[in-house]
């Protein structure tokens, strides 16, 4: 599993990773407002001047740790489309993606989960490779492109809904397959998606193939 932070010198890096690791732990059992910073360089094991010296305030460090599991889960997506040319086959995979992140991580899915209210603006570059799937779905006629405006906003709650299902119900993963299928079908609806191409994606036997084939 990836570091959940870089910084220029190693003591630096050292101390705010341990900061992130600190909070991570915290946040993975309760929202960041429920965590003082005394309690988190406490775990940390640091000074609490180090926390300011990282982070402007409490909303700061609960986006730092966020947007990097984010980025773990991206990182995941990307295995699981790799080689995967359609776009509504790398939107299904962003689902998949979710779901055995949850599967494998369900801490870190957890933090992800405490921290929607904070979510990364559509416009953000870590949302570049989904927009780029919507686009290409809507240039294909593949979705409808009046739902462009609001696709990646739509398509991240979506995630969301997977990574919370098999969180908070403790799925297995035959339950988190079958969920994610039922997920995709509704999603891809809203896109606009036609039947014939929605029941595609979403068979079971070819989801179960690409959930085997992905697997952590």
């Amino acid at each position: 599993m990836a570091k959940l932070a870089a910084s220029p010198n190693p003591r630096a890096q050292r101390t705010r990773q341990a900061l992130l690791d600190a909070g991570l732990d915290l946040l993975a059992d309760r929202p960041i407002d429920a965590i003082a910073i005394d309690e988190v360089v406490l775990r940390a094991g640091v000074a609490k001047g180090s926390f300011f010296n990282h982070f402007a305030d409490k909303p700061a460090f609960a986006d730092a740790i966020s947007r990097v599991v984010r980025a773990e889960v991206e990182a995941l997506v990307a295995r699981v489309n790799d080689g995967v040319a359609d776009p509504l086959e790398r939107l299904a995979g962003g689902m998949i993606a979710a779901a055995l992140f949850a599967l494998a991580q369900p801490r870190r899915a957890a933090v992800l989960l405490r921290t929607a209210s904070r979510m990364t603006p559509s416009d953000h570059p870590i949302n570049r490779g989904l927009r780029a799937d919507l686009e290409a779905a809507a240039d294909r006629d593949l979705i409808d492109r009046a739902t462009l405006a609001d696709a990646v906003d739509f398509w991240l709650t979506c995630c969301q809904a997977v990574l919370s299902l098999v969180v908070e119900t403790a799925a297995t993963p035959a339950t988190a397959r079958s969920r994610v299928g039922g997920l995709l079908r509704l999603g891809l609806r809203g896109l606009g998606a036609r039947t014939g191409d929605v029941t595609r994606v979403s068979d079971p036997a070819a989801l179960d193939r690409r959930f085997t084939a992905a697997a952590l």
